[in-house]
């Protein structure tokens, strides 16, 4: 029985050999776009400041798809929408984690190995935001 030969090299997970970008990255790229932007930005801007030969629609459909997750926000403008961050980069990151927090069934153990994996600065600066001034031992 045949079969066809392993690729000689394997470019590892979320790599895409066609030149496309994986799943998320342009996403990502979008983004940070629209958060250096002072302004809101129409696909036809965020497609001319990321450059790389991206089709408009391809702009267009992430866009689209950031705003449905409620990650941008819209206003009409002319015949385009203008998109903007709802959020910072720290909001951001904020929504993956609880994103990730809320898809899991035992909240409790993910939460305690969160913390505990922690370093002793960031554990305290919890303690802070928590309003536990006690240092741990």
């Amino acid at each position: 029985m045949d079969s066809e030969p392993a690729p000689a090299s394997d470019p590892g997970p979320g790599a895409v050999s066609s030149g496309r970008r994986a799943a998320g990255v342009l996403e990502a790229e979008v983004l940070s776009v629209l958060q250096s932007a002072d302004r809101a930005l129409t696909p036809g801007e965020v497609t001319e400041l990321l450059g790389g030969g991206l089709a408009y629609s391809t702009v267009v459909t992430t866009l689209s798809r950031l705003h449905a997750k409620g990650i941008l926000s819209r206003t009409r403008r002319s015949r385009a929408y203008a998109y903007t961050p709802v959020v910072d980069a720290a909001g951001m990151a904020v929504q993956r984690m609880y994103q990730v927090l809320e898809g899991e069934s035992d909240r409790d153990a993910v939460l305690a190995r969160f913390v505990g994996k922690l370093s002793a600065r960031d554990e305290a600066l919890l303690r802070r935001l928590f309003g536990d001034q006690r240092d741990p031992e």
